[in-house]
């Protein structure tokens, strides 16, 4: 293990990088009003019968069928995972440290403070790191809910996500790494609250089941400031897709060190079993695999 030498800055920052960017939550919540006053106009009462009240009556409905169109046409739909994840919203994501590899400035190196760390895929370093985390594709999705305001989705909301290599080690910390800052990156949750991150399959290292560690910001602004975080938490990974993936080539350490751990023995998880941070996964090792997993805050 390396020490934790600071990481190189030679740009301008995640702060440049998000200078010209428009709060889509601002947006969102400008579309939810537009939406709701056409609601509202569609239950208006009738007129009496009468030609001038006809003729209101009238003009009331064509405006209000040019304003629903409007709405209609400018909020998306939302999409099948996020109306399962809004049925399942109620209990809140378990806080969780973020351990000694956090690259967000608490611990050593800052990562969020380097200009092209806003990315969906981060198998690859990307400033003055040179290097690509090889393993089997995965594809993992967070959906962002509000439980304090009857679980609507975060839209703007920033997620930065992080996690070890398939040899169980992390940039910008671990020997041979201190320049490199692959398998990290961060997120704007979109209208439906959600972020997908591109990534490699993480690697089992001893004493913990293997996981991928996240936080969630406020807006992308607030992401600059290491403790400015509405969650800090973890993304538990199925037993199932860990074994087909490490019975491929490149894994072999990964068999050992998960059969000595078991999410009720892990040190973050055994609370509860990891219950409300398993992912939902599908694919194969030879296909890759994609995850997904509901972030209620």
């Amino acid at each position: 293990m390396s020490n934790h030498l600071p990481h190189p800055n030679h740009d301008r920052g995640l702060e440049f990088d998000l200078s010209t960017m428009i709060s889509r939550r601002s947006l969102g919540m400008f579309l939810g009003a537009g939406g709701a006053a056409a609601a509202l106009a569609a239950c208006t009462p009738g007129g009496s019968g009468t030609t001038a009240s006809t003729s209101t009556s009238a003009a009331t409905e064509s405006a209000t069928a040019t304003a629903s169109a409007a709405t209609t046409t400018a909020t998306p739909t939302a999409s099948p995972t996020l109306t399962r994840a809004i049925a399942e919203c109620g209990v809140e994501i378990p806080e969780e440290t973020a351990g000694p590899y956090p690259g967000d400035g608490s611990n050593g190196p800052n990562v969020l403070a380097a200009s092209g760390v806003v990315r969906q895929d981060i198998t690859s370093s990307f400033g003055t790191g040179s290097a690509s985390a090889e393993g089997v594709p995965l594809t993992f999705t967070l959906t962002l809910l509000d439980n304090a305001n009857g679980c609507v989705p975060l839209a703007g909301a920033a997620v930065y996500a992080w996690h070890c290599d398939r040899d169980g080690r992390y940039s910008m910390y671990d020997s041979g790494l201190a320049n490199e800052n692959y398998l990290r990156g961060v997120q704007e949750a979109d209208v439906n609250g959600q972020v997908t991150f591109t990534s490699i399959f993480p690697g089992a290292y001893s004493g913990r089941w293997p996981h991928i560690h996240f936080e969630v910001f406020e807006s992308m602004s607030n992401a600059t400031a290491a403790g400015q975080v509405l969650a800090v938490s973890q993304i538990a990974l199925t037993k199932a897709a860990c074994d087909d993936v490490y019975a491929t080539p490149g894994y072999e350490a990964s068999v050992a060190n998960m059969k000595r751990t078991t999410l009720q023995s892990d040190n973050v998880f055994r609370n509860d079993g990891g219950i409300y941070q398993l992912a939902t996964m599908t694919g194969s090792a030879s296909a890759g695999y994609t995850a997904g997993l509901n972030v209620t805050i």
